[in-house]
């Protein structure tokens, strides 16, 4: 039999980090779709106006901007201290 156990179970906040972090990548793909949407609106005097789509526009643009801003506050990184370094204990007791 495989020694690799059948179930991986990650803590809690690494998933939710881990998502995090796939939301914040998807921002910018999810950004260009919706700026390309005026593109598929027809023209003319039943479609959308001209100052309807630059209302559009800017408002999913501060919508992208809110969103950043919320997801970065949750992925900030509240320790001084990167991942890879050792514990403040682990550095002294090796000097």
């Amino acid at each position: 039999m495989s020694d690799r156990p059948r179930h991986l179970f990650v803590e809690r906040q690494t998933y939710r980090r881990r998502r995090l972090q796939d939301a914040a990548r998807f921002l910018p793909v999810l950004g260009i779709v919706l700026m390309m949407v005026p593109l598929l609106w027809s023209e003319g005097a039943e479609g959308v106006t001209m100052s309807g789509a630059v209302i559009y526009l800017f408002l999913i643009w501060a919508a992208l901007v809110a969103a950043a801003m919320v997801l970065s506050l949750y992925l900030r990184d509240d320790r001084s201290e990167p991942e890879d370094s050792p514990p403040e204990s682990r550095r002294e007791a090796g000097r």
